[in-house]
C-alpha cells in the first residue's frame, strides 16, 4: 500500500512525499527511522488505468503552465494583487482545466489561504518543486522574483523537451508508415498470392516462406494477437505506473545506446537547474535536493537524490555524494558543486552546470537530426526492397514457366 505523508525532519523542514508500507502502522515506523515527525498520513488513492488516460486527455500542458507563470509574474510585477492578479488569468486563460483551476484558486485565495496552499489542491498541475518555491517566496516577500525565476525554469524545461520531441518526429512518422505499408502487404496482398504460389509449384524463396508464415499467422489468429496487445497496453500502463514498474522503465531508459546518454544529460541539467533555483529561492540545501528529486522525471535519479539529501541531512558535503555515484553523476558535476561549496557559489556553480548539459542535449539532438534520416532511409529502405522483393520474385520464377 502507498501512504502519502507531511512529516518534518529533525531541523524543522517540512517534507511531503509517499511512502509504501504493508499498513499505516508500518508506514509509521519507516518514516521513524528516517527521523521523521509525522504530521500527516494518509493512504494514496490508487489510480486505474482508465483514471489515468481521462487525467491525460483533460491535463494542463506545460506550455499553458509557462505562460500562466510568465503572466502572473508580469501582473505581480506591475504591483497587481494575487487575488486581482488570478481573476485576471482566469479571464485570459484558453486551457479549459487549468481555467476551473485556477478559478479555485481565487475562491481559495479570498477564502484567506496562502497561494502555496491553494496550489497544494491542485497536486496534478503543480509539482512539489513549483509549490516550494512560491512557499519560499511567501517567507521572503519576494513572489513576483520568484515567479518569473519559474517562468524561466519552465521555458527551458519546455525549450528542451520540445527540442528532443521534435527530433523524434520524423523518425516516427517514416516507422508508422512503414509499419502500414508492410501490414496492407501482409494482410491483404500476400494471402491474395497464396493459392498461385501453392498451385504453381515454383520453389519460393526462403524470405517468402517467412512471409507466408507470417501472413498465415496473423490471418488465423489476429484476434489473440490484439487481444495480447491490449492486454500489455492496460496492465502494462499499471505496472509502469507502480514504483517498481516505474524504477524497472526508467532504468532500461538509461541503457539504451545513445539514448540513454542523452537522458543522463538532459536529467543532469534538470536536477542542476532545479537545486539552483530553489538555493536561490532561500530553500536549505537539502530540502532542495529533495525537492529535486520529485522533479527530475525519472526514479532512478530520485532514488539517488533522495539518498543525497539524506547523506547530506547526515553531515556529508553535496560533491561527495555525488561523486560516490560517477555512473549517473559525472564527474563534471561533482567537481562543479565543489568549487561551488568551497567558494559557497553553490547555486552559481550548479546554473553553470545546467547550461553547459543544455547546451549538450542541444548539440546530441542536433547530430541525431542530421544522421538518423540517412541511416533510417537505408534501412528503411533496406525492409521494403526485401519485403517486395519476397513478393516479386516468386511472381517473376513463375511468369517465366509459361
Amino acid at each position: 500500500m502507498k501512504f502519502k505523508y507531511t512529516a518534518r525532519n529533525k531541523k524543522g523542514e517540512l517534507q511531503t512525499g509517499n511512502v509504501n508500507a504493508v499498513n499505516r502502522e508500518k508506514a509509521l515506523g519507516i518514516l521513524a527511522q528516517h527521523d521523521l515527525f509525522v504530521l500527516e498520513l494518509s493512504q494514496a488513492l490508487e489510480i486505474r488505468w482508465h483514471d489515468r488516460l481521462f487525467s491525460y486527455i483533460n491535463h494542463v500542458r506545460a506550455k499553458d503552465l509557462m505562460i500562466f507563470t510568465r503572466q502572473f509574474s508580469t501582473l505581480l510585477e506591475a504591483k497587481v494583487s494575487i487575488n486581482d492578479s488570478l481573476r485576471t488569468l482566469f479571464k485570459q486563460t484558453t486551457s479549459r482545466r487549468l481555467r476551473e483551476v485556477v478559478f479555485n484558486m481565487a475562491g481559495d485565495v479570498d477564502a484567506g489561504l496562502s497561494l502555496s496552499q491553494a496550489l497544494e489542491r491542485n497536486p496534478d498541475v503543480f509539482s512539489e518543486f513549483y509549490i516550494n518555491m512560491i512557499r519560499s517566496a511567501e517567507v521572503t516577500g519576494r513572489m513576483d522574483e520568484v515567479l518569473g525565476f519559474l517562468a524561466d525554469y519552465l521555458e527551458k524545461e519546455h525549450g528542451l523537451i520540445a527540442r528532443v520531441r521534435n527530433a523524434m518526429i520524423y523518425p516516427a512518422v517514416v516507422i508508422a508508415l512503414f509499419i502500414i505499408v508492410s501490414g496492407v502487404i501482409v494482410l491483404i496482398v500476400v494471402p491474395t498470392l497464396r493459392p498461385i504460389f501453392e498451385e504453381s509449384n515454383v520453389k519460393l524463396p526462403f524470405f517468402t516462406q517467412i512471409l507466408l508464415g507470417v501472413s498465415g499467422f496473423i490471418s488465423a489468429w489476429w484476434w489473440v494477437i490484439l487481444a495480447v496487445f491490449a492486454g500489455f497496453f492496460v496492465f502494462g500502463l499499471d505496472y509502469v505506473k507502480t514504483p517498481e514498474g516505474r524504477a524497472l522503465f526508467d532504468e532500461l531508459k538509461l541503457k539504451v545506446p545513445i539514448i540513454g546518454g542523452l537522458l543522463k544529460k538532459l536529467y543532469i541539467a534538470r536536477l542542476s537547474e532545479a537545486i539552483g533555483v530553489l538555493l536561490r529561492g532561500g530553500i536549505a540545501t537539502t530540502q532542495s535536493i529533495e525537492i529535486a528529486s520529485h522533479t527530475v522525471g525519472n526514479a532512478v535519479y530520485s532514488d539517488l537524490l533522495h539518498e543525497s539529501a539524506e547523506r547530506v541531512n547526515a553531515g556529508e558535503m553535496v560533491s561527495q555524494t555525488f561523486a560516490s555515484d560517477p555512473k549517473y553523476f559525472p564527474p563534471l558535476l561533482a567537481q562543479m558543486v565543489a568549487v561551488g561549496e568551497s567558494t559557497g557559489r553553490l547555486e552559481d556553480m550548479l546554473k553553470r552546470v545546467s547550461k553547459f548539459y543544455t547546451q549538450e542535449v542541444d548539440d546530441i539532438v542536433a547530430n541525431l537530426v542530421e544522421l538518423i534520416q540517412p541511416t533510417l532511409i537505408i534501412i528503411i529502405g533496406l525492409l521494403a526492397g526485401l519485403l517486395f522483393a519476397s513478393v516479386l520474385l516468386p511472381l517473376y520464377d513463375l511468369a517465366k514457366t509459361f
